[in-house]
């Protein structure tokens, strides 16, 4: 008798209510025969699963989970593997694929793997928050227990600099305390002391707490492993107790009159300002004296990139955005 294909089931079940889980993950979890995952989200999906095998890991232990998993699935069972949030977002999806393809699976093997996305940290802390992501934004973990802090240090910079809202994970433990202080001394440098920041502790759990601040007081918050840090971009305000980031349409649009574009711009093109106006600003200055270092230092670019975009004819952009155009809308 053949035995039955085996199945891993890679489940995010958001931040930890039953309201916020997907409907395909309520139903891995309904079809699985085991479930594994550390303790506290097998507690906050416990009445789930009676009849289950249930099978609880410590914090440190993602690994033996990828590997029980497999063990589990390759006896012919239907394993939920389950993280918080999404099971891609810092979550057991990426430990499980290493392991599986050092165990030498392949997506031909006898075990089927699935990942059944869920709502992460960054998703549930913004929706309580108001709307801090509207615009570009990125998440970096503080935890250096697996990454080298200079690689840490050097991301916070870098994205400090390019002025994404940023969403920080592992912000805080009972051992590493010094993290939080660092990231915000190397966000000080290059963002005002009164930039808005939201604290959100175990969003839609049982102790949920939000507090509003700024970078300069950020890390005397409350802050720890069941926190993420929300530290928003130049734009970014606090109103009425909602934190939220201008998308730019007032860049474009009357936002106070009837909607329409501001003058010189269009609708579904780039802005006047965007890609083919600075590159033709750019060629103006350059014709007028203003070095490439000059340039480079007032747009904050690199200088080998200012100089390829001096030498990229700005018609064979505009024909690209014109055919493109064609083809979708945008604002």
């Amino acid at each position: 008798m053949t035995r039955p294909q085996g199945k891993i089931m890679l489940v995010g079940i958001g931040p930890g209510s039953h309201d916020h889980m997907t409907h395909r993950a309520r139903a891995a979890i309904a079809e699985s025969d085991v479930v594994v995952g550390y303790v506290t989200y097998i507690k906050l999906v416990a009445d789930l699963l009676e009849g289950k095998e249930v099978v609880r890991k410590g914090m440190t232990e993602e690994l033996d989970r990828a590997v029980h998993a497999l063990a589990s699935a390759r006896e012919g069972k239907k394993v939920a593997l389950i993280s918080s949030g999404d099971a891609g977002v810092y979550g057991m999806a990426g430990p499980t694929y290493e392991v599986l393809f050092q165990a030498g699976w392949t997506p031909e093997s006898d075990v089927e793997v699935e990942v059944v996305p869920g709502a992460s940290a960054i998703n549930a802390c913004a929706a309580l928050v108001g709307a801090p992501l509207t615009h570009d934004f990125c998440s970096i973990s503080l935890s250096d227990l697996l990454t080298p802090w200079p690689v840490i240090a050097r991301r916070l910079d870098a994205v400090a600099a390019a002025d994404f809202v940023v969403a920080l994970y592992n912000p805080k433990s009972g051992r590493r305390t010094q993290q939080i202080v660092e990231a915000q001394r190397l966000f000080l440098r290059h963002r005002r002391p009164d930039t808005p920041v939201a604290v959100v502790k175990s969003a839609y759990r049982r102790r949920e707490r939000i507090e509003f601040t700024t970078l300069d007081k950020m890390s005397d918050c409350d802050i720890g492993m069941l926190t993420t840090v929300l530290i928003g971009n130049s734009n970014t305000f606090i109103r009425h107790g909602l934190m939220v980031t201008p998308r730019g349409y007032a860049n474009k649009y009357e936002l106070h009159g009837d909607g329409s574009t501001r003058e010189g711009e269009r609708p579904g093109r780039s802005l006047s300002t965007g890609l083919l106006g600075w590159m033709e600003n750019l060629k103006a200055d350059r014709a007028e004296g203003e070095s490439i270092a000059e340039l480079a230092l007032r747009h904050k670019l690199p200088a080998d990139y200012i100089e390829a975009v001096l030498m990229t004819p700005a018609e064979d952009v505009a024909v690209k955005e014109e055919a493109a155009s064609t083809e979708e809308s945008e604002t």
